[in-house]
């Protein structure tokens, strides 16, 4: 399990954020680790064993919870997992921390909830990045306003957050995409902050790509999804609001998180490197967006890609689908960790 005492909360995340230009290498500051916890995913597994950086969460050491069927009236309060994905990510250079959360589940409550479970006081977070738009990164966002209160706590996003959405599959009636209410976050007491460029935060130890460019050729972004734009329905299959997470870890490479990948894995861990000057590429986690008829033939190439990036840690998680991250053991080995929630990641 989990338990962490809460790191004292230094300055307001905004007070720290700025815009970088694209051209010159970026200095991202090397952090002396990262730890990032899963707070929500599709699985959770009791059996997992630790492995490599990975350590697993004890259900024996949960809380419990009433449970009228069993002899002594309880049951261990399980970690629960759902279609949604929440990272927290806690940077450490020399005797400071810092502690940001990335994407926030698909129900309002899930990931509140396992942060109590693992021992985590929401309060501690100083920032929140939304990878993009879609309700299984974003509907958290309910719960952690009602748990901290108005705070004016930061949220970054991609101004393409906002859209109204659906999909549009062949044979089938639209489905359209639950959005988030700008007023309904502005209410929260949330400090929204919107970028379509790279921003660093925290002292310049994290740093958030905004808007990924699409340069493979062959990563598709999202085809099956349109917007409402202009009064109709246009399609809207690049996603451009999908942004990452980029630490530098000092002696190691970069650290990539992303939420679903829309922008393409591949994609994003190639801009990564691009804008931080060729650093290495030490770890990538996060929804790689594999699964499925319209992805998992890309599998092939996405790996040999991947491979000639060299990293040393891969965590596919959330819509990575269960062929590629097969296809993942097998070829990256050791490298290859499967992710389950309340892992906790040390690089």
């Amino acid at each position: 399990m989990c338990v962490d005492p809460s790191p004292p909360v230094p300055q307001a995340a905004a007070a720290v954020l700025h815009d970088v230009e694209i051209g010159d290498p970026i200095l991202l500051d090397p952090v002396d680790s990262v730890e990032i916890v899963s707070l929500m995913d599709n699985i959770t597994d009791v059996f997992m064993p630790d492995q490599g950086p990975a350590r697993r969460a004890d259900v024996v050491l949960a809380g419990r919870r009433d449970c009228g069927v069993m002899t002594n009236g309880t049951v261990p309060d399980a970690l629960i997992a759902e279609h949604g994905f929440s990272m927290l990510v806690t940077v450490r250079k020399g005797e400071r921390s810092h502690r940001i959360l990335f994407d926030t589940g698909i129900s309002p409550d899930g990931v509140v909830a396992n942060m109590s479970r693992l021992g985590i006081d929401p309060a501690s977070v100083e920032a929140i990045i939304c990878s993009h738009g879609h309700f299984d990164h974003t509907t958290g966002l309910d719960g952690l306003a009602r748990a901290l209160g108005p705070r004016n706590m930061p949220v970054l996003i991609h101004p393409h957050f906002w859209r109204q959405r659906r999909i549009l599959l062949p044979g089938r009636e639209p489905i359209e995409i639950p959005t988030v209410s700008r007023r309904g976050l502005e209410e929260t007491g949330f400090q929204i902050i919107e970028n379509r460029r790279p921003s660093f935060l925290l002292d310049g130890s994290v740093l958030i790509t905004g808007e990924v460019p699409r340069v493979t050729g062959y990563e598709p972004g999202f085809p099956p999804q349109q917007a409402f734009l202009g009064g109709r329905w246009e399609p809207d299959p690049l996603v451009l609001d999908d942004q990452a997470l980029i630490v530098r870890v000092r002696d190691a490479g970069l650290v990539v998180l992303t939420g679903c990948g829309h922008a393409g894995i591949v994609n994003i861990c190639r801009y990564a490197a691009r804008l931080t000057g060729d650093q290495p590429l030490y770890a990538a986690l996060g929804g790689f967006h594999l699964n499925g008829p319209l992805f998992e033939p890309l599998i092939p190439r996405v790996l040999d890609d991947l491979a000639a990036l060299g990293p040393k840690v891969l965590v596919p998680a959330h819509c990575t689908g269960w062929r590629a991250q097969h296809a993942m053991a097998r070829r990256f080995g050791e490298a290859f960790v499967p992710n389950t929630v309340g892992t906790t990641f040390t690089l």
